[in-house]
């Protein structure tokens, strides 16, 4: 890992905790310059530790109602970029990952309803190469987070 201190660290737990807090706000907690604490934040972008800023919206709220889960199987990898092409374009696809065990990728899916998830896997089963999907919806979530503890990181 790169050369990342317990300053570091400290800018990375605000941030984390609060992705909008203020520079200035963040040096008056620790203690340092708002120089020196903008120089830290454009080190860890520079150094990509901090890809993005991001806000956690509420899906329910925004009429999202169905998370789900759905593990894909695929032929081959002959149509591998196909394949990554259709999860990027699709905006109700939150994430794609590769696994080992049953099946090749996980999708982590968002739905308006049970209709809008069915339209999604006919489409997804239509992709060339995709041989099947199993599909688990959640029924609720107990923990969802991005962020890392950072607490034993220097030990």
């Amino acid at each position: 890992m790169h050369n990342i201190d317990e300053t570091d660290l400290k800018i990375l737990e605000y941030l984390q905790d609060n992705a909008r807090m203020k520079r200035n706000e963040i040096a008056e907690k620790i203690g340092l310059s708002l120089p020196s604490v903008t120089d830290r934040m454009n080190k860890l972008e520079e150094l990509e530790v901090i890809e993005t800023y991001k806000t956690k919206l509420n899906h329910k709220k925004l009429g999202k109602d169905i998370t789900a889960f759905i593990f894909v199987t695929s032929e081959s990898s002959t149509h591998y970029k196909d394949f990554i092409h259709h999860t990027v374009s699709s905006p109700e696809i939150l994430e794609c990952h590769s696994i080992t065990g049953d099946g090749s990728h996980v999708l982590k899916i968002r739905t308006e309803n049970t209709s809008s998830l069915e339209k999604l896997l006919a489409k997804i089963q239509s992709w060339k190469g995709v041989r099947s999907t199993r599909t688990s919806i959640v029924l609720s979530s107990l923990k969802e987070t991005f962020t890392i503890d950072l607490k034993n990181y220097l030990k």
